[in-house]
């Protein structure tokens, strides 16, 4: 009998051991639970100063000298940017360009957003390079062949291109409609000149970007077509009704829309029927009433670049990024003074007329991308430069 009570009391012990055990292995398991995005963003976020969380918006540039100079790492660690635009100044070997690109990454505590103009046709920056690269014919040479297919292929061609110099951002596809033939500063960069070539061909370029890595921005929003005035030098005027736009220019940004696309760039343009006092980029009504609650986008919107004659001729620089701001747009591209505009703005969200709330729904979107995008290389080797498999891919399309 007394074996029998004790074989009892073993079992007994050993089954709240073997109980204990396992509820402090699922405790363990818990504890060790690996945080979701949404919450490294925020652990992030909540480290940082107001200085940094400005700092995030802004995509700076630097021209003229070439090289790592002293006062570009002086600038990069100052103003804490989200990202860096690079142009043809900035390319010398591909041996040189990888190092600047990798020395301007490594200023950062967040990973950064590397950006190009490497459209094809009339716009490609990569030809700064002293090696040879593959020539990107013009999109509206790709437009005309009417291959969705074909059209993602080249997207892939730029994209590892760009990855060999580390380079995650490119500012294209333009899906602009060629509508208007006096239309200079558009023209060949565009797909086309109707609806649906636009719609079909670009969004199949901006897939084929993502794809293979590289982040497409996809512009001008509103539409940029339909313009005789090139907004480098003067601010364009749309004269179409908001009706007229919804049935032809913001149907391939709609359609971008719904295929999740993460970035859109807006134009510099006077749209009257929606907006009649403000530009685009600057206008409350066309960003966040058109394009965000409208048309349902829920990404990243940046301006184009800052220092173009539409928005220089008209505004202080101190106006244009407070607008721009309040409007509800979340990357700034290439404002003038960055260093000192960190500090404007920051005196701005002290004073009341940027709240904080407005900076922070910027700064979490920038860092949703970064950490879902950014976080692991993805660079490619120099073999991929003007390779004979890339060359094949664009032989395909005839040029005019």
């Amino acid at each position: 009998m007394k074996r029998k009570w004790l074989l009892v009391v073993v079992v007994l012990t050993l089954s709240f051991l073997l109980c204990g055990c396992k509820k402090k292995e699922v405790i363990s398991k818990e504890e060790t639970k690996e945080p979701s995005l949404e919450e490294r963003v925020l652990a992030r976020m909540n480290e940082m100063s107001l200085e940094e969380k400005i700092g995030q918006l802004f995509v700076i540039d630097y021209q003229g000298e070439t090289g790592y100079p002293v006062a570009l790492d002086n600038l990069l660690r100052t103003v804490k940017p989200g990202g860096f635009i690079l142009f043809k100044s900035n390319f010398s070997t591909v041996e040189g360009t990888k190092s600047l690109v990798k020395k301007i990454k490594e200023t950062g505590t967040d990973p950064l957003l590397i950006g190009v103009d490497q459209e094809g046709g009339k716009v490609q920056r990569m030809l700064g390079l002293e090696e040879e690269v593959s020539l990107i014919p013009s999109m509206y040479d790709v437009g005309k062949t009417k291959n969705p297919h074909l059209s993602k292929e080249v997207a892939r061609v730029v994209a590892e291109e760009l990855r060999v110099l580390g380079i995650n951002l490119d500012f294209a596809p333009v899906l602009d409609i060629y509508s208007n033939p006096k239309n200079t500063v558009i023209g060949t960069r565009s797909f086309g000149s109707d609806v649906d070539t636009v719609s079909t061909m670009g969004l199949s370029f901006a897939e084929g970007l993502q794809e293979n890595g590289v982040i497409p921005v996809v512009k001008h929003f509103p539409g940029h077509g339909d313009t005789e005035t090139d907004s480098h030098f003067d601010l364009p005027v749309v004269t179409k009704s908001k009706e007229e736009l919804l049935a032809f220019e913001l149907v391939p940004f709609r359609k971008a829309i719904e295929e999740d696309i993460e970035v859109i760039m807006i134009g510099h343009l006077m749209v009257p029927s929606i907006d009649e006092s403000t530009p685009a980029s600057l206008s409350k009504a066309l960003i966040t009433n058109v394009l965000k609650e409208e048309l349902g986008f829920k990404g990243l919107v940046i301006t184009d670049a800052l220092n173009m004659g539409a928005i220089t001729k008209n505004y202080t620089q101190e106006e244009t990024l407070r607008m721009a701001i309040n409007a509800g747009v979340d990357l700034l591209l290439m404002p003038k003074e960055p260093l000192k505009m960190v500090s404007k703005i920051q005196e701005m969200v002290e004073a009341g007329e940027i709240s904080e709330e407005r900076i922070d729904d910027s700064v979490r979107k920038i860092l949703t991308l970064k950490y879902k995008r950014l976080m692991k290389s993805n660079d490619l080797d120099s073999s991929y430069l003007n390779s004979e498999e890339h060359q094949a891919v664009l032989k395909k399309i005839p040029t005019s």
